[in-house]
């Protein structure tokens, strides 16, 4: 059974971190439809003045952070003793957990350009205290998976035709993909029936079940078996996402979300009394 469309977002501006301007795709009052997603932010700029303030060191707990860049470098230090550069074409992918303390600081590249996504993913109540993890995913580790009819998929996490992206997800299952449709062509795709899913356009536009689409627009869609996309008279991108739903309450307050409201003024407790890491010092 193809998927119909459930609702189409368009989202908002917003300002975040130290004063990064962004476009929020979807967050705190539409994450009940996204389960297991939370949030998903577009912070693609050609200004510098709109990112290079970034994000400063901040906590996080309960959650994944899933950085994915296509232009520009981020600059990355946790409380694990992580220090890298993400560059573009590839993810940062991490597993908050128990609690973490990091900063991502933007750079651009050559002409000033930072394009790339934020997406959260929410952690189920058994898993909020695991141990953290840091992964960066160099863009020759993603595999591109080209059809004959021209349409490319970029396997960031889940599997297409059989190649399996390096990513992966702590008890969601996800499916991360990047593609590119040639103008004209209609783009279908199995999903898994009782998973979330949704397709965010990058560049160009086109049309879902009749419905017109274009840079930044966000389909959520119904349950089903498949999805379908048809690029208009240039090529359409689109990032697809899925993932398993956790059905859990959720109680978020900036950047932790936990299961029960004890356990999230637990967590601001701790870090204000300096007990927030679990890990050991790196």
């Amino acid at each position: 059974m193809r998927r119909e469309i459930k609702q189409i977002f368009y989202g908002e501006p917003v300002h975040e971190g130290a004063g990064v301007k962004l476009h929020r795709a979807f967050g705190y009052f539409e994450a009940s439809l996204f389960d297991p997603f939370l949030m998903l932010d577009d912070f693609r700029s050609d200004n510098p003045e709109d990112y290079l303030k970034g994000f400063p060191w901040h906590p996080h707990r309960g959650i994944e952070t899933i950085t994915y860049l296509l232009k520009g470098d981020v600059e990355h230090g946790d409380s694990l003793g992580n220090t890298a550069v993400t560059k573009a074409g590839s993810v940062q992918w991490m597993t908050a957990g128990s609690g973490i303390i990091h900063q991502e600081m933007p750079k651009g590249d050559d002409d000033g350009s930072m394009h790339g996504f934020q997406l959260w993913a929410n952690l189920s109540s058994e898993n909020k205290m695991i141990d953290p993890e840091y992964r960066e995913i160099q863009s020759e580790e993603i595999p591109v998976v080209k059809r004959e009819d021209g349409s490319s998929i970029k396997v960031i996490a889940g599997k297409v035709d059989h190649i399996q992206g390096p990513a992966r997800g702590i008890g969601i299952d996800p499916q991360y993909l990047d593609v590119t449709v040639p103008a004209g062509l209609e783009f279908i795709h199995p999903t898994t029936r009782g998973y979330t899913a949704f397709i965010y356009v990058t560049a160009g536009k086109g049309t879902v079940n009749g419905q017109k689409v274009e840079n930044r627009s966000l389909v959520l869609f119904e349950d089903g078996d498949e999805l379908a996309i048809n690029a208009g008279e240039t090529p359409l991108s689109f990032l697809l996402l899925a993932g398993k739903p956790i059905n859990e309450m959720i109680y978020w307050r900036g950047p932790i979300v936990m299961h029960t409201a004890e356990e999230l003024k637990k967590a601001f407790q701790e870090y204000e009394e300096g007990s927030f890491i679990k890990h050991p010092k790196p």
